[in-house]
């Protein structure tokens, strides 16, 4: 299975959070599903970090690329047919940044793994 990590997964993965539901924990750590990070995942952490909104527990260069490495997770591209994706999304959800996983995820045909129920409303396939 591909998975499509949202950022708050992925950090609640890599700290051992609780947060994280069994079921995205067991399906991260299974070892034939393929794990992608989105570029844009990660340029929030930037922003969040650069903003004091949010604290890492390991250096940004250390998460990015290193606890991706380290946790076989894939740096996943912004590519062109992504961003036409975004141009066709209904307004359900307005954060851009989801707005780009949304689109990766139907476009990579990626399952989402994302405590976020309003990504629902695009017809994403959500694990959570």
């Amino acid at each position: 299975m591909k998975l499509l990590l949202d950022t708050h997964a992925l950090l609640w993965f890599l700290e051992g959070n609780p947060r994280l539901s069994e079921p995205a924990r067991s399906a991260i750590e299974a070892p034939g599903n393929e794990r992608l990070f989105s570029t844009a995942g990660a340029w929030e952490i930037a922003i969040k970090v650069s903003l004091g909104k949010l604290t890492l527990h390991v250096p940004y260069e250390q998460l990015v690329p290193g606890q991706l490495l380290a946790n076989d997770v894939a740096l996943l591209p912004i590519r062109p047919e992504h961003l036409s994706g975004v141009l066709t999304l209904p307004f359900h959800h307005r954060d851009p940044f989801d707005r780009m996983l949304i689109a990766q995820a139907l476009a990579e045909e990626a399952v989402l793994v994302s405590a976020d129920l309003m990504l629902d409303a695009y017809g994403v396939q959500r694990l959570w």
